[in-house]
């Protein structure tokens, strides 16, 4: 974050620029066709931000055109800031494609900024680089393994992988989903809180988090057809809703599960501290970025944002 006072000098490229309302639309929205876009959200009065923003800073450089920022500050673009419900600063948004697809509010440490610039990295098809090319081969062998049920066989797969080498973040990440698949929750809970603390924010682990999440949640979902009446009998029941979606996701009808939780947050966005939308971003965490359920889910929700 440039400091108001410092007299510190803009960027010399266009990775990263300050925005406001006027140019909203070309430097995000427009933008975001071609590469990740984050959008801080600040002001000159906001202690954090100024811990924030350089931090933010770093990390887009560091991306070297893979990702784009737009420093925005509320003060003077208080109609966005409406818009996409900022309540505090600071609050970040990446937009991908025209529509937000990330974010997270508060200073936060380098390592998650870094996770999360990795991410939109991910999703909009970068290049990550680095890595050793036959680990790579081998995770991707033990994906296909897990994918085709083999669970035991991909388990033993990551397993050697992490022999290799113990910080590989999709390694770790396909043993969470592992014993995940083998029904083994509290095993790919243990295996989450065991890693390394540097990849711990990586996005594969991230994805793992959700899908554990949602695996939690099957284990008490409720009967899909009680719960499906319960909604037709009041459609302002949100916490049978709720449940629906769980359920529906729980049996693999995720499609619906989403549209599900896209009409509860239309009806109330706000109700149970925001549950649709927290629900949804789990839901979206845990496919793959390019997953046409998730990319569809994101636009649906950005547009009733925006609305």
């Amino acid at each position: 974050m440039i400091e108001l006072g410092q007299g510190t000098a803009a960027p010399a490229t266009d990775l990263i620029k300050d925005g406001s309302e006027a140019t909203f639309m070309a430097d995000v929205v427009e933008a975001s066709q071609q590469v990740p876009v984050i959008v801080d959200f600040w002001a000159p009065w906001c202690g954090p931000c100024k811990t924030l923003g350089p931090m933010l800073e770093q990390a887009v450089t560091a991306a070297k055109g893979a990702v784009k920022m737009v420093k925005i500050n509320v003060d003077q673009a208080q109609s966005i800031a409406q818009q996409l419900q900022i309540q505090s600063i600071p609050t970040v948004y990446a937009f991908f494609q025209g529509q937000p697809v990330d974010g997270f509010q508060g200073a936060v440490p380098q390592s998650e900024i870094k996770a999360f610039v990795d991410r939109l990295v991910q999703q909009s098809g970068g290049a990550q680089g680095g890595g050793d090319d036959g680990l790579a081969e081998a995770v991707a062998a033990a994906d296909e393994m897990l994918e085709a049920g083999e669970a035991v066989d991909a388990a033993q797969t990551y397993a050697a992988i992490l022999g290799e080498d113990p910080k590989n973040a999709a390694a770790h990440a396909g043993m969470v989903r592992a014993h995940i698949a083998m029904g083994q929750l509290d095993q790919a809970e243990a295996i989450l809180n065991g890693v390394d603390a540097d990849i711990s924010h990586a996005p594969e682990l991230e994805a793992a988090h959700a899908q554990l999440q949602l695996a939690r949640q099957a284990e008490g979902a409720g009967p899909v057809d009680d719960l499906r009446a319960a909604v037709d009998a009041d459609a302002d029941d949100h916490q049978a809703r709720l449940e629906l979606a769980q359920a529906l996701h729980a049996h693999g009808q995720t499609e619906e599960a989403v549209d599900q939780l896209l009409e509860l947050f239309r009806r109330d966005r706000d109700w149970n501290d925001g549950a649709a939308r927290a629900q949804l971003f789990t839901i979206f965490d845990a496919l793959p970025p390019q997953d046409p359920i998730a990319l569809k889910g994101r636009r649906k929700l950005s547009s009733m944002i925006f609305a």
